[in-house]
């Protein structure tokens, strides 16, 4: 007769590591391509960030082709960043932890681990998106909700991990979507009330500065403002349609002309000089100046931040939620005071609500469930 192990025997271990990796490979696709614009499905084999030459099926076996290649393109030779394995590899043993606690004896969450491994996916790219371009995709957040709210109510269990009773797949829908409108709500309160307190960093020199636009290094690099030595980059600038960056400018050169000084108005894709006449940066190869003030728009959180989190509600609730928040602020704090990060730098949030969300989901919801404890008496449901 054939062998059918039981979900908590260790063999089933294996499949999910090969799992994770195999779609740890498809994740750096997504990494690559998302930010960029580009389909993750056309071109469908993987290429060269370099060469651009196709990598053909036997040299792109997760994590043996990396280390085979020894970090290294077969045909250009350039170096292939440790990401890519990094990737797969943190899929891998994502994947195969979801498996082993959620199939446990007592927990018997076999139902619902394939949607917790599209969540680890979701989280793992966002993260590392979030760090190398500061961006948040919300097409993946947005996507990733629809998973938590299907998960919660074939298994109701999920949204309610720290004991506040659920039972019926109405209860665990509701719970999950109590969670989402937590998570997203709460969070863009405090985006829109960070924009209102922090929203225009006031820059003024006791002499006229130099201020320049250029183009970013690279092809995918975006604009950059640069003033003073000091440069920003346009996405951190023009997060909404509103924002303006305003300069009182001694000197304004565009295109190696002097269009003289006063008050320079620059949006995301234009521009508006002094005399009132509004320019598109597609029409100008260079412009720069001097200025004796700059008002430069900022946010207080990204605006990825709230659907994010949002997302994390629908799949854990609003527990989750507070759990998320809460722990996701004690790990920036602590990395950046470690790092020595100053106050006023920019600090990508999504990879902390990620860690926070994979703390809850691997043991975090028993930390909450002690913490009420030492509340007082409190019926959680069992």
């Amino acid at each position: 007769m054939p062998f059918y192990p039981p979900f908590d025997h260790w063999l089933w271990l294996i499949p999910a590591f090969l799992i994770g990796a195999c779609i740890g490979s498809f994740l750096n696709v997504v990494i690559y391509r998302v930010p960029l614009g580009l389909s993750v499905n056309e071109p469908k084999r993987s290429f060269c960030p370099k060469c651009k030459s196709p990598i053909p099926l036997k040299r792109n076996i997760p994590l043996f082709s990396w280390l085979l290649l020894r970090g290294r393109c077969a045909d250009c030779k350039c170096k292939i960043p440790v990401r890519y394995f990094a990737v797969e590899l943190l899929t891998a043993l994502l994947f195969t932890a979801a498996w082993w606690v959620y199939t446990r004896p007592g927990v018997e969450g076999a139902i619902v681990v394939p949607f917790l491994w599209i969540l680890l996916a979701l989280l793992v790219s966002i993260t590392f998106i979030d760090v190398e371009h500061m961006i948040i995709p919300t097409g993946l957040t947005w996507a990733g909700t629809a998973f938590g709210l299907v998960a919660c109510a074939l298994w109701p269990k999920l949204a309610a991990l720290s004991g506040t009773g659920v039972g019926t797949w109405q209860d665990g829908l509701k719970q999950a979507v109590i969670g989402l409108l937590a998570g997203y709500v709460g969070l863009r309160a405090v985006v829109e009330l960070g924009k209102l307190a922090f929203g225009r960093l006031d820059k003024k020199f006791a002499s006229a500065v130099a201020w320049k636009v250029q183009e970013g290094e690279g092809d995918d690099a975006p604009m950059e403002f640069i003033i003073d030595g000091e440069t920003t980059q346009w996405w951190d600038i023009f997060s909404r349609k509103t924002d303006r960056l305003i300069l009182e400018a001694k000197a304004i050169v565009i295109d190696g002309e002097d269009r003289g000084g006063g008050q320079l108005v620059v949006r995301e894709l234009e521009f508006e000089l002094p005399d009132g006449t509004v320019k598109p940066f597609l029409d100008i190869r260079s412009m720069e100046g001097t200025a004796t003030r700059a008002v430069i728009p900022r946010e207080a959180m990204g605006m990825g931040d709230p659907p994010l989190l949002g997302m994390i509600g629908a799949f854990f609730g609003w527990t989750g939620v507070f759990f998320t928040i809460f722990s996701a602020s004690i790990f920036a704090t602590v990395l950046a005071l470690i790092a020595r990060i100053g106050f006023g730098r920019p600090l990508p949030f999504g990879p902390f609500l990620a860690l926070g969300a994979v703390t809850w989901m691997f043991g975090g919801w028993k930390l909450w469930e002690w913490y009420m404890t030492l509340l007082g008496p409190m019926d959680f449901g069992r």
